[in-house]
């Protein structure tokens, strides 16, 4: 009884490993004119409030004496920062999360071009880990875009100071500095949930619109879903349910049970989606 040995024969110095560098997927992202057209946007965005604050004047929104974050917003730069992040956490950083990962593998499939790259041949769990590490370090890349051109627009327009809580009292400049990090670096974690939604369309359509709109239309759903008082508790099992826990990182004292909880679930929807994501492409038949 003989035993049949296979060997793949394959060109001198190949390796799987070294195939599609992160740099060179990174560059060609970057050249992507949707990159900077998003990166644009999110630099503009400190420029336009601080216009809509000359323009209004006060920031008192007539609420009474309910004070919120809007009302600090011109206390500092710090300030004007964190205000930055407020109102744009809901939505506006959702749209690039969807952008830089869901129009990563879809747009290859689109330009024909994913099984050539499939034939070089990179292996399949090679590329998308590529794509995938390069789309999440452009989302946070945009996320910390924001806050730095916040922060010295807001320097420039309002003076640096500590960051004014609004139930009262103050951070310091350097204590700001370590909170701001942490909302940012929570906020993207709660943007794991649209990523990975919008990574595992890309991987089941040629259509990249289709993967974007996808994963921002199922965020939004969730948003509603959340809005729903009448789920009760059932509504703490949704990623949208904990996006603004980030808040309780900017007082006197910072609770960090919400941002926990809101970690926990975000991390856990993201894991089962990027599986998802990882074991249909591994078995889909590749015909663009």
């Amino acid at each position: 009884m003989s035993t049949l040995t296979e060997r793949t024969e394959v060109a001198s110095g190949y390796r799987a490993g070294r195939t599609l560098p992160l740099r060179v997927e990174l560059v060609r992202q970057l050249k992507r004119r949707r990159t900077l057209v998003m990166g644009a946007i999110l630099a503009a965005l400190p420029f336009v409030l601080v216009v809509a604050f000359a323009i209004g004047g006060d920031t008192d929104d007539g609420s009474g004496n309910r004070i919120n974050l809007m009302d600090t917003a011109t206390a500092s730069g710090a300030n004007f920062a964190a205000v930055n992040l407020f109102v744009s956490a809901g939505f506006l950083l959702v749209i690039p999360v969807a952008l830089f990962c869901g129009d990563t593998v879809a747009s290859e499939a689109g330009w024909s071009s994913l099984r050539y790259l499939l034939a070089a041949p990179v292996p399949r769990m090679r590329l998308l880990w590529s794509k995938l590490v390069v789309g999440l370090g452009l989302s946070l890349a945009a996320m910390v875009l924001l806050p730095v051109v916040a922060l010295a627009v807001g320097t420039a327009a309002y003076g640096w100071g500590p960051l004014q809580i609004p139930t009262g009292g103050a951070l310091d400049t350097g204590t700001a500095a370590q909170r701001l990090v942490v909302v940012v670096a929570y906020i993207f974690v709660s943007q794991l949930v649209t990523a990975g939604l919008a990574f595992w369309l890309s991987t089941k359509t040629d259509a990249p619109l289709g993967a974007v709109g996808g994963a921002v239309g199922l965020t939004i759903v969730g948003n509603v879903l959340d809005a729903v008082t009448a789920l009760g508790d059932w509504r703490h099992f949704l990623p949208a349910h904990w996006q603004f826990a980030w808040a309780d990182a900017v007082q006197a004292r910072p609770e960090w049970s919400g941002m926990i909880q809101g970690t926990a679930i975000s991390v856990t929807y993201a894991l089962v989606l990027f599986a998802l994501a990882f074991r249909g492409f591994a078995r889909k038949d590749i015909v663009s």
